[in-house]
């Protein structure tokens, strides 16, 4: 992965500053602390910081690269909202509970910021990080602060390369004829032959304690410089379907290299039906199975992993629905009591596979444990919350209506992921 350009912009050191940076020299480690500011009150998208983005709450990416890139004493989440903290926890943050006063429309995040500070008198360190950049990654944040602990800098901000020619606004009405502002008409520069400008992408600002006393920047202070490809904003509607994509292409999946899985374990009730089951009035039984999630299933079974559709006590499956199914989807299906992740366990030890290597797909507490374990594991756009803050995955299509399919694609794109890089550290050993 290439690293990110590092620049500097001279600033003016302070008294606090200095002070500061003797501290450090003292030896005497500093608190440094990550910060993500998620108010409930959005406007352009309502409850945007945790709306699931590629299968994942929006503020879940960030909060998984500060948490993985192991710099931080602690992450935070400021929030006013009940469903904003529970995700917040779920991701291994803390919560600060932010104050009405700050919590307005017309609060800045500055506003916050500086109540965070004052009642967390032990941070010394804030790394200010945008719940709307999800592209961010672990190394970014770690060569970000090393310019703060290693280069002495006191604010370091995130920026992307843009070349965009840019022009004076002409106000409505206005007899004032447009002007150029970073260019000469009569000799437009070809793109390769212009550094472009430099701007502020959002992702993260980086700051000492007294540089808060008077705004995000200030000291010493320098810019670090991110890829276009990881510079990544969401403010309106439209922007979400590009990001998906973007995210689902250059976003940090975790510290371990995307699980290559041999095993999908979905089950029937709720995840490849809707629950209902059908009586006829002779009772005979019937379910609806759709046909984008039974091509989802060859799509793996193509791919080499095997899939197996599990049934529990507390909704059985009959024999003669559980033999039409299999000869459906060309599946296994098998009947497992309350017990669930113990007899999974079992089925795992005969195929002498470990928990990484399996996908499982469930949609209700008895699955929890299951979704918790597995190396993926999703759940359909209408299970539960319990089982939604299981899995790593959220659909968003409903159970029976394309969940199993859109799974069956997200289990295969990393598959693919881990592919690319397996190749690409294999060239990369040959080459050098």
């Amino acid at each position: 992965m290439a690293a990110a350009k590092k620049r500097t912009i001279s600033g003016i050191e302070d008294v606090r500053d200095r002070k500061a940076k003797v501290i450090k020299d003292s030896g005497e480690k500093r608190h440094i602390a990550a910060l993500i500011l998620a108010r409930g009150g959005s406007k352009g998208i309502p409850l945007k910081n945790i709306k699931v983005l590629a299968g994942v709450p929006l503020i879940g990416w960030v909060l998984r690269a500060a948490v993985d890139s192991k710099q931080f004493d602690s992450v935070w989440v400021s929030t006013d909202h009940d469903d904003i903290e529970k995700v917040a926890k779920a991701c291994g943050a803390q919560v600060h509970r932010r104050s009405p006063e700050v919590s307005k429309d017309s609060s800045s995040s500055l506003d916050t910021i500086q109540e965070f500070v004052r009642l967390n008198p032990e941070v010394d360190v804030i790394c200010h990080i945008q719940a709307t950049s999800p592209c961010l990654h672990p190394f970014h944040l770690k060569e970000a602060l090393e310019m703060i602990t290693k280069q002495g800098f006191t604010s370091v901000f995130s920026v992307v390369r843009q070349h965009h020619f840019r022009w004076e606004e002409v106000k409505k009405g206005g007899s004032v004829a447009t002007q150029p502002l970073n260019l000469d008409p009569s000799n437009r520069p070809r793109r390769q032959d212009w550094d472009g400008e430099l701007c502020e992408n959002g992702s993260f600002y980086i700051y000492t304690r007294a540089t808060t006393e008077r705004g995000l920047q200030g000291g010493k202070w320098a810019y670090y410089e991110m890829l276009p490809e990881y510079s990544v904003d969401i403010d309106v509607d439209i922007d979400w379907p590009v990001a998906e994509q973007r995210v689902l292409r250059f976003g940090y999946f975790g510290l371990d290299k995307p699980e290559v899985v041999l095993l999908l374990l979905c089950k029937v009730s709720g995840c490849l039906t809707d629950g209902r089951v059908l009586i006829s009035v002779s009772g005979e039984e019937m379910v609806s199975v759709n046909t984008r999630d039974t091509m989802g299933i060859r799509m793996l079974q193509r791919e080499g992993v095997e899939v197996i559709l599990i049934s529990s006590g507390e909704d059985p499956v009959t024999k003669a629905l559980a033999d039409k199914l299999s000869q459906r989807t060309g599946c296994e299906v098998k009947q497992l009591g309350k017990d669930i992740q113990c007899e999974v366990k079992a089925m795992m030890d005969d195929k002498d596979l470990d928990w990484k290597e399996v996908a499982y797909m469930g949609n209700d507490a008895p699955d929890v444990d299951c979704l918790n374990l597995a190396g993926l594991s999703a759940v359909p756009q209408d299970a539960p919350v319990v089982a939604i803050n299981a899995a790593k995955y959220s659909c968003h299509s409903a159970a029976g209506l394309g969940a199993v399919r859109e799974f069956s694609e997200h289990i295969l794109l990393l598959k693919k992921k881990a592919k690319s890089q397996m190749e690409q550290d294999r060239i990369h050993r040959n080459t050098f």
